[in-house]
């Protein structure tokens, strides 16, 4: 199941910004990699919601070699810190932000993100989650204390990926059980997301259907 028909996405597509040539690069090691990035069409949410935020300091689940970063960075957010349990990943990461000329705006911390926000006290202005799936309801309630109200948290996948999406659209719709942890924990992790920050009076959420999906949570606590 899909959440968009083949010429919506083509046209969201079509409309995306344009690749810098670092995010060009990075593109292109993607698809060598089979590596999963949020493309530009949910990286021109990120920048946007960096611009509406007036973004100083920015947190992400799980970045890979910083890709969804430099959307936040185009956005004009000040500093990224970037999460990465790959040591490969971030040193590439590494990599392209000094070939990019933006390494002064971003931390690359090697390890558990679960672990690594602890050590950071905020405020973090935006937040992005995109790490294991079973995992993102932890990371939001790890992370929430530490967003200023007006922040946002952004988590991606939430529409495909490694998850059964008509499972989704079964439990919200019609209130099917989420699948078992045991037989499908990336679908039940998503499912337990959304239902986290839809039921969450810190915050107000909207699904958008670009990418791969993204929820987007503004604190108004």
């Amino acid at each position: 199941m899909d959440v968009l028909t083949d010429p919506a996405r083509r046209f969201l597509a079509a409309t995306a910004p344009e690749h810098t040539e670092t995010q060009a690069e990075m593109a292109d090691l993607a698809d060598e990699w089979g590596f999963p990035i949020i493309g530009p069409e949910a990286g021109a949410v990120l920048r946007l919601l960096a611009r509406l935020t007036d973004a100083d300091r920015a947190f992400e689940f799980g970045s890979g070699f910083g890709y969804s970063a430099t959307w936040f960075l185009r956005g004009g957010a000040g500093h990224v810190v970037c999460t990465e349990f790959d040591a490969d990943e971030a040193e590439r990461g590494v990599s392209f932000a000094a070939e990019g000329g933006y390494a002064d705006r971003v931390t690359f911390e090697v390890g558990d993100a679960m672990e690594t926000v602890d050590r950071y006290d905020g405020p973090f202005d935006v937040v992005l989650i995109d790490h294991q799936k079973e995992r993102y309801a932890d990371a939001y309630r790890a992370v929430l204390s530490k967003v200023r109200s007006g922040g946002v948290v952004v988590a991606d996948n939430i529409a495909r990926g490694p998850i059964d999406f008509g499972d989704l659209v079964d439990h919200f719709e019609a209130g099917e059980p989420l699948p078992d942890a045991a037989v499908d924990a990336q679908t039940r992790g998503v499912g337990e997301y959304v239902g986290t920050v839809r039921s969450d009076d810190a915050v107000e959420t909207a699904v958008l259907p670009v990418g791969s999906g993204i929820s987007v949570s503004t604190v108004v606590r």
